[in-house]
């Protein structure tokens, strides 16, 4: 057994996965030893760290396979995690869950499967560590345990990114681990010729509200008005917190009017959080937004966010509780503004 693992809590289990902020980002040293180390131990031409979102399969490391991500429901992993001992399977064409599989009739053809949960600390299974074989075997004792030591750094692993590059009291990104995430993202939108945006917004009002309230109930804001957010981004979308109650977001391969859409929806939900006060008022909560598109690969995060914050600055100028599109950008995407 693994330990205690929660099976029946899928919000939950997707919360958990989505905590670590890991989905559709870069290759990363320590998982790529990882998958190459269980390779050399256990002889298996496919080695793997899978993360199961809602409807995919993704792999943070891999080799031996040339998909980066696969449909859930022919995922080997998806059964894995749907127990709390490593899935097994010997000869998938002698296994009547898997027989008919894409994967196994055809490439990369599975014959040979051992998966090992990935257990988050609070007993959610966001994926596994898999070992592939394109020929029936048996896997003995040592190796399954070898499989789960590394399971276990993998989540060490995880953890320790998440610790290094989060905003203690939220839960999303720092502010530096932010801006070296969109760094890296500018990079590879050069490379791909791809497209990238980020809006930055900031809670109304919040001084009145802390100064009204008391610092616990405004840290209630904050916390509320970050789970609004992350309720109503896509996969791949990166959160971060500048300080205080100003916050970015990051969308990867989003054109200006996508970026517009998606935190106009961010905006909605935060105008719909009511909390109560310690005095019993019922507090509304808003925030003002500003959207800026990477118009130029030549740009630097700071720069980004200059264009963003300008936006902010008008929006809140405005009227507040509304969103403003970057100057800059509006004269290249004049249809957007």
């Amino acid at each position: 057994m693994l330990g205690k693992v929660k099976l029946d809590d899928e919000p939950g289990r997707l919360a958990a996965l989505h905590r670590y902020q890991v989905l559709d980002t870069g290759p990363e040293r320590p998982f790529e030893t990882v998958v190459s180390m269980v390779e050399d131990l256990l002889e298996t031409p496919i080695c793997a760290v899978n993360l199961m979102d809602a409807d995919r399969q993704w792999f943070k490391a891999r080799l031996g396979l040339d998909i980066c991500e696969t449909a859930r429901d022919i995922a080997f992993c998806d059964h894995a995690i749907q127990q709390t001992e490593p899935l097994i399977v010997p000869d998938a064409l002698e296994d009547p869950r898997f027989a008919d599989n894409p994967m196994v009739a055809g490439e990369p053809h599975i014959r040979a499967y051992v998966g090992v949960p990935l257990v988050s600390p609070d007993g959610y299974q966001i994926g596994t560590l898999c070992a592939i074989d394109t020929k029936p075997r048996a896997f003995a004792d040592h190796e399954i345990k070898l499989l789960t030591q590394f399971a276990k750094l993998v989540i060490e692993e995880l953890e320790l990114r998440l610790q290094a590059g989060t905003d203690e009291l939220t839960g999303v990104m720092s502010r530096r681990y932010w801006m070296m995430t969109v760094e890296e993202e500018i990079q590879r939108a050069a490379r791909n010729a791809n497209l990238l945006s980020i809006a930055m917004f900031d809670i109304d009002k919040f001084k009145r509200i802390n100064d009204t309230y008391g610092h616990a109930f405004g840290d209630r804001v904050i916390q509320s008005v970050v789970n609004a957010c992350i309720e109503h981004l896509r996969a791949g979308s990166r959160m971060g917190r500048l300080g205080g109650e100003e916050f970015v977001l990051l969308f990867t391969e989003c054109a200006l009017d996508q970026a517009v859409v998606a935190a106009e929806r961010c905006r909605r939900a935060i105008e719909a959080i009511r909390l109560t006060a310690p005095d019993g008022e019922e507090v509304r909560v808003t925030a003002s937004f500003g959207v800026a598109p990477l118009f130029s690969y030549a740009l630097s995060p700071d720069d980004l966010v200059e264009v963003a914050d300008r936006a902010l600055y008008r929006a809140k100028h405005a009227g507040r509780n509304r969103l403003e599109v970057g100057q800059v950008a509006a004269n290249l995407y004049p249809d957007s503004a």
